[in-house]
């Protein structure tokens, strides 16, 4: 008994390790959030237009999404240490190139599509490989302390990166950023593998266990028959859609808008502080209040938020510093509670053992929703001068995406009742039952 529990102990620890590996693993890609200031600081003497400097970033963020895909659906064949590995590769190489040259279309190459490729490959893997080692009761915690690496990586790249290109130059900071990123993606990636196949998960409650028992686990393709696939779908665009919105157009927001350009800068760290906690608290809310529940909180209260937003103008009571602080970094919180939860009610909804891929086709929505919402917001601008109907459109879409999160249903079977005579408790407990259609 003392052997057996020991060696529980050491599987525990172990999990820790890979969900503290992938932490920082997504944490070092925050050269992507590093976007904003490489693009003002491009040498005017290097020609590009406008769109040429927004363009490396689009194409990355649409590369990342899509690969996101590719990455979950190799996992399982090569396991995590192999794609995280290959992920940081892609990353570092992606910036070295890009250092070498002051053309628009090898940025896009370099930053764009290896920087991108890398991306998704680290994203699709680090949270489904930490999530295998804990129980149910867990998942969501662990899910927003691992994306909240990646949300958070606006506060240090930033910051960082503007007082590299001050230091050494554009081109010096582009490579150097490459070799770091390679560096620790590859290092911590050797830290990442799947619980060993006798691995017994620790001790959830008997209801859960029922739950784990009858589990249906849906293969990506069978997944995409049912409803519920269409609705996480539809309500992920909409949910991050609208927080991408703020997120895109912040500067000139915090500019513009509210008259406090000094603080521009201070108002991305704050959203990005929000975006990194809220993930942890929302996803820590989650596994005690349920999914749905967060959810729905989380999409009405951005809605509120992003009303009050509209409302302030130079000179309001609201115009200040403290106030537009605090209200970055709930605005975050609730984009990060978008991004920890999705990955834990898809495991819910279609099991654990395709969890990658499946969040993968489930993720397309982020850069499609991402794209859509925040070029129609700048078309808003465009024809109205400003923002006011581009927040009334968020807040809209997100009160359907309220609607259509309350009515939806899992599509798993009903738990069956507890029978100790007919289910074997110790494997119950330990996940490791399940249907396989």
């Amino acid at each position: 008994m003392e052997k057996q529990k020991a060696q529980e102990q050491l599987h525990v620890n172990k999990g820790w390790i890979v969900t503290i590996a992938g932490t920082i693993a997504l944490l070092a890609l925050g050269a992507l959030y590093s976007w904003s200031v490489i693009r003002v600081n491009i040498p005017a003497e290097w020609g590009w237009s406008e769109s040429q400097k927004t363009l490396p970033y689009s194409v990355a963020v649409v590369v990342f999404s899509i690969m996101t895909l590719v990455g979950g659906r190799l996992l399982p064949r090569f396991g995590p240490r192999w794609i995280v590995s290959i992920g940081g590769v892609l990353c570092g190489l992606g910036m070295m190139i890009s250092s070498f040259f002051n053309s628009a279309w090898v940025y896009s190459l370099g930053f764009g599509i290896l920087l991108g490729s890398g991306i998704g490959f680290v994203y699709a893997t680090a949270g489904p490989t930490a999530l295998r080692w804990f129980p149910p009761s867990k998942a969501g915690l662990i899910s927003g302390i691992v994306l909240g690496g990646f949300g958070m990586g606006s506060v240090w790249v930033a910051p960082l990166s503007r007082a590299m290109i001050n230091a050494i130059g554009l081109r010096a900071t582009m490579l150097y950023l490459g070799i770091g990123m390679l560096v620790i993606i590859v290092g911590f990636a050797q830290l990442l593998r799947f619980p060993p196949d006798n691995y017994v998960k620790p001790a959830v409650s008997l209801k859960d266990a029922a739950v784990i028992a009858n589990r249906v686990d849906f293969e990506p393709k069978k997944i995409l028959r049912t409803r519920q696939f269409y609705i996480l779908w539809i309500t992920f665009a909409l949910g991050s859609g609208a927080g991408l919105m703020v997120i895109g157009n912040l500067a000139s927001i915090v500019a513009d808008q509210i008259g406090l350009v000094a603080v521009s800068a201070i108002a991305v760290s704050a959203l990005a502080i929000g975006n990194g906690v809220g993930r942890v608290l929302y996803g820590l809310g989650s596994d005690k209040l349920g999914r749905k529940t967060v959810l729905i909180f989380a999409f009405v209260f951005q809605a509120v938020l992003i009303l009050v937003l509209r409302s302030i103008y130079p000179g309001s009571p609201l115009a200040n510093v403290p106030f537009l602080m605090a209200l970055m970094a709930l605005i975050g919180a609730n984009y990060g509670a978008i991004l920890a939860v999705f990955p834990v009610i898809t495991k819910d909804y279609y099991g654990p053992q395709h969890l990658a891929m499946n969040y993968g086709l489930v993720y397309t929505a982020w850069g499609l929703g991402g794209f859509m919402i925040s070029q129609l917001a700048g078309t808003f601008k465009d024809m109205f001068g400003d923002f006011n109907y581009a927040y009334l459109m968020a807040a809209g879409i997100l009160l359907l995406a309220t609607i259509m999160m309350a009515g939806i249903r899992s599509p798993q079977p009903k738990a069956a009742v507890y029978d100790e005579d007919n289910l074997d408790k110790s494997q119950a407990l330990s996940g490791d039952v399940g249907i396989r259609p």
